[in-house]
């Protein structure tokens, strides 16, 4: 009965570790392509732009506005990508985002209030609870999701609830000041003309790119998002990788609502409404398989980059904000039936292929 066991395990193994390294070349060649993609669209949008309106769109402010405005969707698109590797979602970024900024201005400007000096020196504590705020949301996600085993859309929806009733409930539903101006200053900063903000969002990119592609979670992440059945088989503890992406989700929502306050030095329940099908967009557009199994960290940052070049553009040939939803869904649509197109055409087997190929230069 032992061997069987065994024989039973190791050929479980193998066989993930076969339908591992075979989703793993087709996962390089996918990300390529998206990645190519996104690049191409964004070059397009941007030269498109700049031959209607190149004094406004090309003017350093707008320039500057829009590497500004990029970085806070585009933390919590990252992190909805990871939820969405999984094969699930989290409706309560957003929510979790606004909790971590009222969290922090209400800390720091009632202790401002007394003691000025005390607040400055506190600051990089109370920042961090903030972050931890988003750990704990997260951590609360996972725990539905992983060990209660509630569908991911449904758990996220229920977060997202009560997080939004708690942060009208502690605003009063007005909006909060008195951020902390160290913040502030950060939002103002740059490197060689380079906004800070900018730079944080890069380099969470490629902490994330490596987390996925180097570390031992971010490969059983993938891996159970492509396949559950062989994740579970070669022995991975399924429940455990849920929880801790949920978790890293929360602590990136936390981290956006920081940069909310960089940007902008106040706090509200409804900050950001509309990032949340915009960070879903964003994701699906950079590669993001909605079913789970595969992502492109970088597809995701030039889908926001994209958009944001889109909405500035719109901006300066004064298109309204409903002619820019339009837009988005065209675009998002446009992409899917591309990939639709081409996932078609590589099914096809190679003879197919060929006769087609063939037929057409006839």
């Amino acid at each position: 009965m032992d061997s069987r066991n065994t024989e039973t395990r190791m050929l479980a193994l193998a066989n993930a570790r076969v339908d591992n390294s075979i989703r793993s070349v087709l996962r390089r060649t996918q990300e390529h392509s998206s990645v190519t993609r996104m690049f191409v669209i964004l070059i397009g949008s941007f030269a498109f732009f700049t031959v209607l309106q190149p004094t406004i769109f090309l003017n350093p402010v707008n320039l500057q506005n829009i590497s500004v405005a990029s970085p806070e969707i585009g933390v919590i698109a990252i992190a909805m990508m990871l939820a969405m590797l999984t094969g699930g979602i989290d409706l309560s970024l957003i929510a979790i985002a606004n909790m971590s900024a009222i969290t922090i201005t209400t800390l720091y400007s009632g202790l401002a209030a007394e003691d000025p000096e005390a607040a400055a020196q506190a600051m990089p504590f109370i920042v961090l609870l903030g972050l931890l705020v988003g750990l704990a949301a997260g951590a609360f996600n996972g725990f539905l999701i992983a060990k209660l085993q509630i569908v991911p859309i449904l758990a996220t929806l229920g977060t997202m609830q009560i997080l939004n009733g708690l942060a009208i409930v502690w605003t009063g539903g007005s909006t909060l000041y008195g951020a902390p101006e160290a913040l502030t200053a950060i939002g103002k900063a740059g490197v060689l003309y380079v906004p800070t903000l900018f730079i944080a969002f890069l380099l969470t990119a490629v902490a994330v790119g490596v987390f996925l592609n180097r570390s031992s979670l971010g490969k059983k992440l993938q891996l159970l998002g492509s396949n559950p059945v062989a994740a579970k088989y070669s022995g991975i503890d399924t429940a455990g990788v849920l929880f801790r992406t949920y978790t890293i989700a929360g602590l990136m929502g936390g981290f956006a609502g920081i940069l909310f306050l960089v940007r902008n030095p106040t706090s509200s329940a409804d900050y950001g409404s509309s990032y949340l099908l915009l960070a879903i967009v964003i994701a699906v557009l950079g590669g993001t398989n909605p079913a789970g199994g595969f992502a492109t960290v970088w597809g995701v940052v030039l889908a926001t980059l994209t958009l944001q070049v889109v909405s500035s553009g719109f901006t300066a040939v004064r298109l309204s904000a409903y002619e820019y939803a339009i837009t988005q869904g065209v675009i998002l649509i446009a992409v899917m039936i591309l990939d639709y197109l081409s996932a078609r055409r590589k099914a096809r087997p190679p003879k197919v292929r060929r006769a087609l190929s063939q037929g057409k230069d006839a």
